[in-house]
């Protein structure tokens, strides 16, 4: 395993009750109510962080990927994570579809884009060949 070079950024968050639980984050930024998926109580799930997060982190990537390729992203550009949680075997596994809109621009030029930021997005790396993955330009 490789250990960082720089750390840039470090995101703290103190989680008590784990699905039904409470999480905060040592800044205050985020402090939420968490409930099980499909419960209907109030909160959030790990399942609908994670594509927060995942999705916002990408489109980050697809910035970065899009000034080296010399190409506006759109003002339309887009994200709409999915992530699955299921079972697969006895234990529980995720997987998860990125649906990105990057309207205005040619084929080819939206593919470039998406496939240097799924190289590059710390997300997309910490998943590669870890979970089922599907990213889709519509």
């Amino acid at each position: 395993m490789n250990t960082l070079d720089t750390v840039l950024y470090t995101g703290k968050t103190h989680t008590t009750g784990g699905r039904e639980g409470h999480a905060r984050s040592d800044d205050g930024q985020l402090d939420i109510a968490l409930s099980p998926p499909g419960s209907r109580r109030p909160g959030t799930n790990p399942e609908q962080l994670f594509a927060a997060g995942w999705s916002a982190c990408f489109e980050g990537a697809m910035g970065f990927a899009a000034r080296k390729l010399r190409i506006e992203l759109p003002a339309g550009t887009a994200i709409d994570a999915e992530v699955d949680l299921g079972t697969l075997g006895e234990g529980y596994q995720l997987q998860a579809r990125l649906n990105i809109a990057l309207p205005g621009l040619e084929a080819h030029q939206a593919q470039a884009i998406v496939d240097e930021a799924h190289r590059t997005c710390p997300y997309s790396k910490a998943t590669r060949g870890n979970i089922d993955v599907q990213i889709r330009l519509t």
